[in-house]
């Protein structure tokens, strides 16, 4: 890969900046693609939005001492357009700034002075001019992005595997308020995190390549399908899912936004479940202080894996007492030990009514402890 660094003013790059949401950002004469289909929405928070204006106004009012903000990358695709792959954030906020969209200490570029108008306006950005293959230009990509604002697993993805069947599954799955999100929310959030960070896309994916694959391979599953004309499928079966959830499981609660319901629904979807009977006993699990993990109750009320649950544990109090009272000997094989050599065990097991409770304790031997476990 060719690559040459230039110093560009931010007068030249604001030049023709337009901001069309989902059809994209442009600047620098409508030369510039500030945001290519494989980049993240703008998620910069506004303290690091600020940040970036007040490290160009940093050297003000010295031209010859501007402090340097960090190295951008664009690609030169043709002889006269070009595309950010690193430098989105920074550039969208410093196009936002001149544009008037956001003040920083209650000053809009408007209200600054002529010559600190100027001083920005004359600040040189420090761009590398890369020109290479597509393969390159991917590799680079990754590359530049290990540092700075982390990438998520789904963004470097998203580098991958362009084409029309992304350009759609964004729509549908990576803005803000887009259909996934609001079908998701709409009378009870069931999918956790950020549409534009892509982990509403990274959790349907994760869903259908199980589905397809009987595991998680959500790379495998783009790259089979990258050049579809449209990720149809994928929303298909998404809205399939949530409304299985919605069925089956009628009343929300804040746990559900944790259930990884594409496995379930892979699994049950075609078994006649009653919708009744597995809220009273959502409900009745709720309600156990020894159910430590809420959201696993779902995916148990369904597998019967106790696990899901995380069953609180016994306290290093509850096993010291017992121990004593047992004179550190096993009930089991009736012989003594440290207390290192035993694990504590419930005397009527959980899923028989005991509770996790100095009177429903017992200290076994190791050995005794995970037979009678059958681990």
């Amino acid at each position: 890969m060719k690559i040459e660094l230039q110093k560009i003013k931010i007068c030249d790059v604001v030049n023709g900046y337009k901001d069309s949401a989902e059809e994209g950002v442009v600047a620098y004469g409508g030369k510039l693609d500030v945001r290519p289909k494989y980049q993240r929405e703008f998620v910069y928070k506004p303290e690091q939005r600020d940040e970036v204006i007040k490290t160009v106004m940093r050297g003000y009012p010295d031209k010859n001492a501007y402090f340097p903000l960090n190295t951008m990358y664009w690609l030169k695709t043709d002889d006269a357009h070009y595309e950010v792959i690193d430098g989105q954030q920074r550039t969208i906020s410093i196009c936002q700034y001149v544009n008037g969209d956001f003040s920083i200490n209650e000053k809009y570029f408007h209200s600054l002075t002529e010559t600190e108008r100027e001083y920005i306006r004359d600040y040189p950005l420090q761009i590398y001019i890369c020109e290479g293959s597509d393969k390159e230009r991917l590799e680079w990509f990754e590359i530049i992005n290990t540092a700075g604002e982390v990438l998520t697993k789904q963004e470097l993805r998203n580098a991958n595997y362009t084409g029309p069947w992304l350009s759609d599954a964004k729509v549908k799955f990576s803005k803000t308020g887009c259909a996934a999100y609001h079908l998701a929310n709409d009378g009870g959030a069931l999918v956790s995190g950020s549409p534009i960070r892509q982990e509403y896309l990274e959790t349907a994916l994760n869903w259908i390549s199980r589905r397809d694959y009987g595991e998680e391979k959500p790379a495998e599953y783009m790259s089979q399908h990258q050049n579809n004309t449209d990720a149809t499928e994928l929303w298909q079966y998404f809205q399939d899912v949530i409304a299985w959830v919605r069925k089956t499981f009628p009343n929300h609660r804040k746990e559900m936004a944790h259930v990884n319901w594409g496995e379930l629904y892979n699994e049950y979807k075609d078994k006649k479940l009653s919708a009744t009977k597995l809220e009273a006993e959502v409900k009745k699990l709720m309600q156990d202080e020894d159910v430590t993990k809420k959201s696993g109750i779902y995916p148990y009320v369904l597998t019967g894996n106790e696990w899901e649950l995380s069953i609180r544990a016994f306290t290093d109090k509850m096993k010291r007492e017992t121990y004593e009272r047992q004179d550190g000997i096993c009930p089991f094989c009736k012989k003594k030990y440290d207390i290192l050599e035993m694990e504590a065990d419930h005397i009527t097991p959980w899923h028989e009514g005991g509770k996790t409770t100095a009177e429903n304790c017992q200290m076994l031997c190791k050995q005794d402890n995970r037979t009678k476990s059958g681990r």
